[in-house]
């Protein structure tokens, strides 16, 4: 039996820019025997309890979670079938075409494993990929988005076969089974489903494929009205029968390529678009040579705790890290809140300095091992003045090992974002953790639907720096063939005593790495609660002349004293949004999700039932 703690929240069925958070007892099982029954849930923010949670952005794949779990399964298991499930009713954040990095704790071994499923460029792309070769400018990002030049080989298929077939105890078919069921029974359409494709009218109107599947009949679909994609349950049923290797090669492949060199554009499409859909050079070789990688995880000691997340091409696991080893060097409790702010926002900036100059997906790890030595961190830790704030932007500093004091480098800029991203948290019954943070850059990524394949592809090549930002210095962030764009994707477990304490990530592009960063402080630094942690009104500095900070931010006391210590503000109504589990001493979860931005934030309880089945092999929708 679990509890629930907080006020109940009612919330909109589904809701794709925002988290959606389920928690629930897995129910107890017994020489493999599964709780049967599935007791009435209530919603709330956040939910304590025994037995398996999850957090998604959306309740119907949370659900298909909890029915994974209950069922027997781990928390490889669901979080394969929850993604899969988000590629239906989150098309616009995730799915086949994308890609993301997944980080897991196996209880057994009590190790932390990666897998970086992130996209990578063609053979043939190469640095001035995003320069018009007639006026010898960069192309504007919209006219490079809405293009088959920004379309990297996606990456999340391979990521959900992989980590099935090195960890999962069901096969590929089962955990597509209820992503299928959804894509064929449909969702009802809620005011975020149908605004996200107004916000893309103009680029889906484009494409034929786009127009047909967003835009029947000219108009997205009503809201309340049902929605289903069979040609999406008809391609997760090609790979549910061939495997990943189909996505890869085939019929399939050639899909992709097709759409990707010679765009299903329409003739004379209902809104105008400024710019000439450019082609691209996506190759059947790339898409049959692609490969997920499974690094070793960033880590770094902070305050007692491992803190794990992940390597390059990802920015955040060195960033989180290094910002977190920055302000080990004051005990943030004994500080005033303001201070502590002070502190955090100083450290971003600092570790977003040295992530622009040098993180990418080419960096040695010897070099992004030096990026998070504490000695290193306080070499940067110096240059903070508790009664000033730095002008902005910081310069980097110098990781070569000797740590001269306050040593910096020539200043770098240059952010980047992925918008269309999307973020899941398992964990079950055995102690196992699935942390997965997965995108498609922008929301609707590059616009095109594979024609009669249902899925949009990615625009994640648009990651890249399209001109060199770090003057005489190498960029690390320039196209090039085979290479995989930064990320700023910051999925992160915590471990006490070689066992989970907390696992939490984001979505919201480079806000991702200070949400997770801030969270992180709030929870271990400054006696909030986990929910507390997430409900926090938030800030980030990611070393810009001014911090974006949410209305709540502004006005608080410490703002003020924020303001005459001289950092600058600007509004910004939403920073990330968030999901967390923390795992108690006792063998209770907390689970907690936004109890208000994105007009989100459900936890669901469950009773666990004395009646017992026998395990099944596949599993229901859960809806």
């Amino acid at each position: 039996m679990c509890r629930t703690l907080g006020g109940v929240m009612i919330v909109r069925r589904r809701t794709a820019l925002s988290v959606l958070m389920l928690a629930a007892l897995a129910g107890t099982v017994v020489n493999g025997l599964p709780a049967q029954a599935t007791p009435p849930v209530t919603k709330a923010p956040v939910a304590v309890g025994r037995g398996g949670a999850a957090s998604t952005v959306d309740i119907d794949a949370t659900r298909v979670a909890i029915d994974v779990l209950r069922h027997g399964g781990n928390a490889i298991d669901a979080a394969v079938a929850t993604a899969a499930t988000l590629g239906v009713t989150e098309p616009f954040s995730s799915g086949l075409g994308g890609g993301g990095f997944l980080v897991y704790y196996n209880a057994r071994t009590k190790t932390v494993h990666t897998i970086d499923g992130r996209e990578t460029a063609p053979a043939t792309m190469r640095e001035k990929a995003f320069i018009d070769s007639a006026t010898g400018e960069p192309l504007q990002f919209q006219e490079a988005r809405i293009s088959g030049i920004s379309v990297g080989v996606p990456g999340t298929p391979q990521t959900w076969q992989t980590a099935l077939r090195k960890w999962g105890t069901i096969s590929l078919r089962d955990a597509l089974r209820p992503a299928i069921k959804v894509a064929d029974r449909g969702f009802v359409v809620d005011q975020t489903f149908q605004q996200q494709i107004n916000e893309n009218l103009a680029a889906f109107s484009q494409f034929s494929s786009s127009s047909a599947l967003y835009l029947p009949g000219g108009a997205p679909p009503a809201v309340g009205s049902t929605f289903r994609n069979p040609d999406l349950a008809r391609t997760y049923r090609l790979l549910s029968r061939q495997g990943m290797g189909a996505f890869y090669g085939g019929e399939l492949a050639a899909d992709i390529v097709r759409t990707v060199q010679h765009s299903p554009v329409v003739a004379a499409p209902r809104v105008p678009w400024p710019f000439a859909i450019r082609p691209g050079k996506l190759e059947a070789s790339d898409l049959a040579g692609y490969e997920v990688r499974t690094p070793r995880p960033t880590h770094v000691r902070y305050r007692g705790f491992d803190v794990f997340g992940m390597p390059t091409p990802s920015s955040g696991g060195s960033t989180v890290g290094e910002g977190l080893n920055i302000v080990e060097n004051w005990d943030l409790g004994d500080l005033s809140r303001t201070q502590a702010l002070h502190r955090y926002l100083e450290a971003s900036a600092l570790a977003f300095a040295d992530r622009n100059r040098y993180v990418g997906d080419n960096t040695p790890r010897a070099l992004l091992d030096e990026l998070l030595n504490q000695r290193f961190a306080r070499e940067r830790a110096c240059l903070i003045d508790p009664a000033h704030a730095l002008t902005k932007p910081v310069a980097p500093g110098v990781p070569d090992g000797s740590y001269d004091r306050c040593a910096v480098a020539p200043p770098a800029l240059v952010l980047t974002d992925e918008r269309g991203t999307t973020n899941l948290t398992v964990a079950d019954r055995w102690g196992n953790v699935v942390e997965y943070t997965l995108t498609i850059e922008q929301i609707g990524g590059n616009a095109m639907v594979v024609p009669d394949r249902g899925f949009l592809l990615n625009n994640e090549l648009t990651d890249f720096n399209f001109t060199p930002t770090q003057g005489s210095a190498h960029d690390p962030n320039l196209p090039a063939p085979g290479k995989r764009p930064r990320s700023s994707m910051a999925p992160t477990i915590l471990l006490s005593h070689g066992k989970p304490f907390l696992a939490t990530g984001s979505p919201g592009g480079s806000t991702i790495i200070t949400t997770v960063f801030q969270i992180l402080l709030n929870r271990i630094d400054l006696d909030m609660t986990l929910p507390e942690a997430v409900a926090a009104a938030r800030a980030t500095q990611r070393n810009t002349t001014t911090v974006q900070a949410e209305p709540a931010f502004l006005a608080s006391p410490e703002a003020d004293g924020l303001t005459a210590l001289g950092h600058v503000f600007a509004p910004n109504p939403e920073i990330g949004a968030a999901t967390g589990l923390e795992f108690l001493p006792d063998g209770r979860v907390v689970a907690a999700a936004e109890p208000v931005r994105r007009s989100a934030g459900a936890a669901v309880q469950r009773r666990s039932s004395s009646r017992r089945n026998r395990r099944q092999g596949r599993f229901g929708v859960g809806v």
